[in-house]
């Protein structure tokens, strides 16, 4: 009945929404300790924030297991240097869609890696392991004596004195190691049951296309499964309550120091056997990505898989997964950047961030959110989302600097990228924010750099006309309220609102009067300096 109620949960669920919890301490863990510099890139914390990547990681992520969702989190957050087995992954989520009993089967031998101790199976090959002591001859010798003494009772009872003084000594040391003993308590347990679920999923010869030689990491695993096995046995008695026979056992544990002794001789046996734990652990989480990838894309009204060029971004009809009902947009960038002007709620910024994440969807999971895309592999670097740091006594201007300064440093890295920038130096001085701001888009859209900015600086239109393309949001002002239509437009922004805004809203007549007569002013000088 428990396995009928799961395969209808997994079946309901498919296509849909996680209800779960994310803990991103533990998910991103797998990310932050690997080594990813052989990669394209890797997206900077900053880049994620700019584009809200936790609401995105939780709107993407569809996965069964918990490494899977871990796994799911690195590929989403490193830029890959090809499409490499791009054909067969793309052959197994129309598998996992359209057969549904191949992707439950699957997805029950996902389900038995689905607690929270399988986060913890990635520092057995990531982390240091615990180490013994110099003094551990020490715990073999009392462990020697307490069993000596025991098989010797018989034959001279006085040395049960000597069986209880070491029985004493030994207390101590059974409980100094049970610190070390609760580290593992999670992951090794875990590690039996994800060499199990691998082993099971390697026997279908689709999901052996993924890597045929891992049966090879799996047998050698197998050979430590005997002692690890101890450790799933201390897991479950701990959780059961199995007074009594854990009483007997503990007894026994204490008498010959059994747990530190297995403790140490499984990881040391494991310290050389990492590359065979990763190589299951990658294998079973790129299955769960691919029916995560699956789940995503039947819940989708549209979507697309990219074609990857070398020179131009195009969109057709793209939009922002995370905003319901977005009105979607199309634009092709071929020799030029794009700036954008419009007022504050018009959906720059938002379009922006849309074409960012469908990029980094598009080349770590194969989809986007449009009817088509294609772009080339892009390094994206990004400011759009800067604050003040008080702690260490920075200023909103300089933590901008600083952010467009490595953008500076990035664009001559000889691989194109893509530079997304919302109202670039706007912590400074209008002039100042004006001929900076210039320089800069100037500077970043040369090497096969693209540039997407947006502006309120209209005279930035004029002297970047020659480097950007043209686009602009624009809203309806109405009697009585604004509307906004969030539709792409050629050209730069002609209509200026604010003030219109500033009066619909109700500020004071003399007020409005007095921003019109300035702004006809400064318009007199900005023409008569032109």
């Amino acid at each position: 009945m428990r396995k009928k109620k799961k395969i209808e949960s997994l079946k309901e669920s498919f296509g849909k929404l996680k209800g779960d919890d994310f803990h991103f301490d533990l998910i991103e863990r797998y990310f932050r300790n690997k080594d990813n510099s052989d990669s394209f890139q890797v997206l900077s914390d900053k880049t994620c924030n700019d584009l809200d990547f936790e609401e995105l990681f939780m709107f993407l992520d569809r996965t069964t297991s918990k490494i899977g969702q871990q796994c799911l989190y690195n590929r989403l957050r490193i830029i890959p240097n090809d499409s490499t087995s791009i054909d067969i992954k793309e052959k197994l989520i129309q598998k996992f869609s359209v057969d549904t009993d191949f992707r439950i089967r699957t997805q029950l031998q996902l389900d038995k890696l689905s607690k929270n101790d399988v986060f913890h199976i990635s520092s057995l090959f990531q982390e240091e392991h615990a180490k013994p002591p110099k003094w551990f001859f020490v715990i073999r010798l009392l462990s020697f004596t307490s069993l000596l003494s025991l098989i010797m009772l018989p034959i001279n009872p006085k040395l049960f004195f000597v069986f209880l003084g070491v029985f004493i000594v030994n207390i101590g040391f059974h409980f100094w190691n049970k610190r070390n003993l609760y580290k593992y308590l999670g992951s090794i347990p875990q590690l039996l049951k994800l060499n199990s679920v691998a082993n099971n999923l390697h026997k279908d010869y689709l999901l052996k296309k993924i890597d045929p030689d891992l049966l090879n990491s799996i047998r050698i695993i197998n050979q430590v499964r005997n002692r690890m096995s101890f450790f799933r046995l201390e897991a479950n008695l701990q959780s059961e309550s199995e007074v009594i026979f854990w009483g007997i056992l503990e007894l026994l544990k204490i008498t010959f120091l059994i747990e530190p002794l297995l403790l140490f001789g499984v990881l040391h046996r494991l310290d050389s056997k990492r590359k065979e734990i990763e190589n299951i652990f990658c294998f079973v989480g790129e299955i769960d990505i691919l029916i995560s990838t699956a789940s995503l894309r039947s819940g989708l009204e549209r979507f697309c898989m990219p074609v990857i060029n070398d020179a131009e971004i195009s969109a057709t009809q793209v939009y922002h997964p995370l905003i319901p009902t977005c009105i979607p947009n199309s634009i092709n960038v071929s020799d030029k950047s794009i700036l954008l002007t419009g007022s504050n709620m018009s959906g720059k910024t938002t379009f922006i961030r849309t074409i960012g994440l469908n990029i980094i969807t598009g080349l770590t999971i194969n989809t986007c959110f449009a009817d088509s895309m294609t772009f080339p592999r892009l390094r994206i670097y990004s400011a759009i989302r800067i604050s003040d740091d008080l702690l260490n006594n920075k200023s909103y201007y300089f933590e901008e600097v600083l952010t467009i300064k490595k953008m500076i440093y990035n664009s001559s890295n000889g691989k194109p990228n893509l530079f997304l920038l919302d109202e670039i130096f706007k912590g400074t001085n209008t002039i100042e924010r004006i001929s900076s701001g210039k320089a800069v888009l100037s500077l970043l859209s040369k090497n096969q750099n693209i540039v997407f900015v947006s502006t309120h600086d209209i005279e930035l239109t004029d002297m970047l006309s020659d480097e950007y393309e043209l686009y602009h949001f624009s809203e309806i002002v109405k009697e009585n309220n604004v509307d906004f239509d969030y539709k792409l437009k050629e050209g730069k922004l002609k209509n200026r609102n604010a003030i219109r805004i500033l009066q619909i809203n109700d500020y004071p007549n003399n007020l409005i009067d007095e921003a019109i007569t300035i702004s006809e002013k400064l318009d007199k000088i900005t023409v008569a300096n032109n």
